[in-house]
Parts: structure tokens; sequence; C-alpha cells
């Protein structure tokens, strides 16, 4: 007779197999393959905006193949590698010394010496991180000594948004490092409040105490382009797919950053006549963007910039749908943000929030998404991935924010007046519609 935990070990290497050729099967129908693990150019699937199904089947594998390796394992080893992982530090070398840059234009590949040359470091230790880095197929020795780009290398090029993203992230170890120490401090410990952050509080030991807002142009540059290259790494621009815009006349981004979704949305959908709300400074930069990379946008009409601060003003009056994400602030400030959308809305009006949705074990019934986003038995929670998790830390370590579960979002939703009325599984993130609630 068959054991329980055998027949979860079998259910998982049937998760892990259907999943996988699920997978094999969408780079397949792009008529160009399954890419390699050496590839030196994109794959056309890396660059599309929809790649929903991949990504549903990426989040099955992951997941099942982390938790087969826990259930199989010793515990202190599976316990050991959760530390001894240096690839964000690897990365952050190649980021910082542009390698991937540097190999671009060498498709055939470059000497070590040669390469450490280029970028002013040490030949030894520039290879032992890219030795490192090889490992996982992000960037490859084709020859002893000798390294090219992979299409993994690919995105840390300085013209790609990801490699913002990650000159953004450098600091967040050094955040992470005194978690425990702000969960014991006295001013720390218990308070939610922003300027009470793990990055406040190694700030605070530096002799500086700025918010993270208050940032110099070349900052506030990076940190754009970063939230750019976190849309393309959660693959937000499923949003453009799979949401009925057909039906709507008008939107408003709310915090549009320097336009990704405002353009984006735009473009494919001429239609709509879309206003882009940020800080001062930010619109300068938004407006900026658009008139270097879709200068049609303005003529037309389609998009239009107007300053706006969420926590003490509402956004422009009665459109169609509202966009929003919340998770870099803690309930209270995001309670006021919905209130002050809450007022600008009309009676057919729609809040779209876009973030990450978390599960929790025991939830209560009525709280579920929809059936598309159970993970399924005998996976775990989260489809038994850890990045939503992970993004729920980097919320804590800069703002106090969070990542929220459905039952979260209702709350501070009806809070401002609003009721939960459909969600969409975007894999990464979900995409939660509000309404006006009805007395």
């Amino acid at each position: 007779m068959t054991e329980p935990n055998e027949l979860k070990v079998e259910a998982l290497l049937d998760i892990i197999s259907s999943s996988a050729r699920k997978a094999m099967a969408e780079y397949k129908n792009t008529g160009h393959g399954v890419p390699g693990v050496d590839a030196g150019t994109f794959h056309p699937l890396d660059l599309a905006t929809d790649t929903l199904a991949l990504r549903k089947a990426i989040r099955l594998l992951e997941g099942a193949c982390e938790q087969l390796n826990t259930i199989l394992a010793p515990p202190q080893h599976t316990a050991y590698n959760f530390v001894n992982n240096y690839n964000w530090a690897c990365i952050d070398v190649a980021v910082q010394s542009r390698i991937a840059d540097v190999l671009d234009k060498h498709p055939e590949g470059l000497s070590v010496d040669v390469l450490a040359d280029a970028v002013n470091l040490d030949k030894t230790k520039v290879a032992r991180v890219l030795r490192v880095l090889a490992l996982r197929g992000c960037f490859k020795e084709v020859k002893r000594d000798v390294f090219a780009n992979t299409r993994l290398s690919l995105v840390l090029k300085a013209t790609n948004n990801v490699g913002f993203l990650i000159k953004f992230e450098r600091e967040l170890p050094k955040y992470a490092a005194v978690l425990y120490e702000t969960m014991v401090d006295q001013e720390f410990a218990r308070s939610d409040k922003v300027e009470r952050t793990p990055r406040a509080f190694v700030l605070g030991k530096e002799g500086k105490n700025n918010s993270f807002w208050e940032m110099d142009d070349e900052a506030r540059d990076i940190f754009h382009k970063a939230m750019m290259g976190y849309s393309e790494v959660q693959a937000a621009s499923a949003v453009l797919h799979h949401y009925p815009w057909d039906n709507v006349s008008s939107v408003v981004d709310i915090g549009s950053g320097i336009g990704a979704m405002s353009i984006s949305l735009a473009k494919m959908f001429p239609h709509l006549r879309i206003t882009s709300q940020e800080l001062p400074e930010t619109i300068k930069l938004s407006i900026n963007t658009c008139e270097t990379n879709s200068p049609e946008l303005l003529l037309d009409g389609r998009v239009e910039f107007v300053p706006l601060n969420f926590l003490k003003e509402s956004p422009v009056v009665g459109k169609d749908v509202y966009y929003s994400i919340t998770h870099d602030w803690p309930d209270e400030e995001s309670r006021v943000i919905l209130h002050n959308i809450r007022k600008a809305m009309g009676p057919n009006s729609r809040l779209l929030i876009h973030d990450c949705v978390l599960s929790r074990a025991f939830e209560e019934p009525d709280v579920g998404a929809n059936e598309s986003s159970e993970a399924p038995e005998p996976t775990l929670l989260n489809f038994g991935s850890h990045t939503t998790h992970h993004l729920d830390m980097t919320m804590w370590f800069l703002f106090n924010g969070k990542e929220r579960t459905l039952k979260e979002f209702k709350d501070i939703g009806a809070s401002a007046g609003l009721v939960l009325t459909q969600t969409y599984d975007l894999v990464g993130t979900m995409l939660l519609e509000f309404r006006i609630a009805q007395d």
C-alpha cells in the first residue's frame, strides 16, 4: 500500500511534468521552439506583453519543484540554503560594472582578461562572480576563461529597465539585516508608520532622516525606471489584455510614475482618454518621457498629465476607471487614498487595484478568488511561490507597506464605501475591481 506522503510526492511529480509541458507548448506555439539555457538572444515570448498561460505554468512548476526538494532533502540542507545564497551580490557586480553591455559587443565571447580590463576589475574576481551566475544560466563560459551573454544576462544591460530595478534594490539586504533589531527596538517594534521602517532605522544609525520620497533627479529617474522594470518582472502588461477596456472610455492612472501603464494603455486602446496623475516633479518626467517616446499621444489628446498628491487631494472627477497600486502604503494611508478616490468616482465608476494578493491558511470561505487562482493539492498556499511574500517583506522594509489578502482588500475598500466586485488572476499580481457600495 502506498503511503500518503509518497502519494504527495507522486502528485508533485505529476504537477512538475504537466506544467513543464504546458510551458514548452507555449514556447513552441510561437514557432521558435523552446529556448536553451545558454541561448544568446531573447526568445520572442520573452518580449511579449501577454504571457499569462506561460506564467501560470511556471507558477506551478516553481512551487512544486521547491516543495518537492523541501520534502526529499534533509532539513538542515534546506535551512542552510535559505541563507547561503549570494546570487544577489554577484548580480549587483554585473549590473554596476555593466559586464553584460561589454559582452553584448562580443556574442562569440570575450576572455576574462579583456573583460576585466574593460570594466576595471580584477580578472580572477570577475571570473568567480561570473561562474556563480553561470550556474543559473546567467552568462556562460564558452571555453576556459571566455564568457558570453545569455538571454538571462541580457536583462542586466544598462538599457534594460530590469537592470534599474536591480540597482534600486541593492540597498535592501542592508535593511533586511536589521529586521530583528527593528522588531525589538522601543520606537520601531510596534509601529507601522512610514517613518518607522527598517530603512529609516538604518538611515537613522547613519545620521540621516530623509523620507523615501525625498529624491534628487538621478535617484528619481532610477526609481521610475526601476518601477517599469518591476512591471516587466511581474508581467503587469497582462492587464492590457485581460480587462474589458473596450467597454471603458476614460481612465485615471493614480500614482502613475513616468507613465508605463498610461502610455501602454493609450497605445493599445486609441479610444481611451487617459489622465496620468502624480506628484508635480514626477509629472515633469512623465511628460518628457511621453514627448520622447510617444509624442502622438500628446498631440491626439489621448493622454493628459495632471499633478496630484493623493494623500491630500482627490483625482479628477467622474471618470470610468481609476487605476491604483496600494502595497507601498500602510493601511491608514491606503484608506485615505481610497477615500479620496471614492470622492471622485461617479455612480458607474470602477476602481482597479493592481497588486499582489496573499493567500492565508484557514481563510474565510467567502473571500476566495476565482477558482483559477486556487493552488491544486498538494501544493502549498500561493502555489508554493515565495515571490509575493518576499515582495511583502520589501514593502515592509521600505514603507511599512504590505501585500494584502483579499479579505484585507475588502476591508480597506469597505472603509471607503467600496465593494469588491471582480478579481482577475494575472499571476504574481491580481487586478481587483471595486465599485461604489449600494445602500
